[in-house]
């Protein structure tokens, strides 16, 4: 294994490290947001609130979350430390020549950092208050030949439940009722705030950035380097990563302080 960890080491080891955790927390970017669409369902918050159950139940996706987890963190103080030895010796990581480096290439560490503060208070609105705080419960009955949601009842505070969702179904009305905790109903909440909606907006910008770069700049490092194929990578990145999914996360908070 000596092998590995002198290619670990080296300043191409770090980068590919780098890169691995940067193009792992992109896939996840694209699987967050499509869940996080049926926020836009007008049913109440039906099909947000079960797809939570489900993404926080679900053992494989659970295992995956704690990679996540780890990434993030590994990712972040990963490129502070390479920041550091970057400032001390000679450029790595992801810094090309100074007359041909964008400003993103530049501010990749300051970028990263204000984006780990972001996820600190976004893990914190939401991850923590659903995990160990006291969310209200709400009931959903929902026709099961239509799938229409005909009735919604948001439950006392002093309701609980020993399990993520209680459903309960009704042959002679051919419905089903559900209840589970209100999750969108802290998204309302939250999102009610201007600051804090200018906050995510702003962190969604500085996500573009980072992005910008950092998507294209992985397939380097791990040696995927193509005059053929950079065009297409580059474009990706850009509308994709850089544009199109920032902006689309940016979305929601805005949905939810006009509506």
């Amino acid at each position: 294994m000596s092998w590995l960890t002198k290619t670990l080491s080296s300043s191409i080891g770090k980068k590919i490290l780098m890169a691995i955790t940067g193009l792992f927390l992109c896939t996840f970017l694209i699987i967050h947001l499509v869940g996080n669409l049926q926020l836009f369902k007008s049913d109440s918050g039906y099909a947000f609130n079960t797809y939570t159950v489900f993404m926080t139940s679900n053992p494989l996706i659970k295992t995956v979350s704690y990679v996540l987890y780890a990434s993030i963190l590994f990712h972040a103080f990963w490129g502070l430390y390479l920041e550091y030895l970057n400032r001390k010796s000679r450029p790595i990581g992801y810094v090309v020549q100074k007359n041909q480096s964008s400003f993103a290439s530049r501010k990749m560490a300051v970028l990263g950092t204000i984006l780990l503060v972001y996820i600190a208070v976004h893990l914190g609105d939401f991850w923590a208050e659903y995990k160990f705080g006291h969310l209200p419960y709400v009931k959903y009955t929902e026709n099961l030949t239509s799938g229409e949601i005909t009735a919604v009842e948001h439950l006392p505070d002093t309701y609980q439940q020993q399990v993520k969702i209680v459903e309960t179904y009704n042959e002679e009305s051919g419905s089903k009722s559900v209840i589970v905790k209100n999750l969108y109903a802290e998204a309302e909440e939250a999102f009610s705030n201007p600051l804090l909606v200018l906050f995510y907006v702003l962190s969604m910008a500085v996500m573009g950035f980072h992005l910008s770069h950092g998507f294209q700049s992985g397939f380097q490092s791990l040696g995927l380097n193509h005059p053929k194929y950079n065009p297409f990578i580059q474009k990706v990145g850009l509308w994709i990563f850089a544009i199109l999914i920032p902006i689309g996360f940016a979305i929601i908070p805005v949905y939810f302080l006009i509506k």
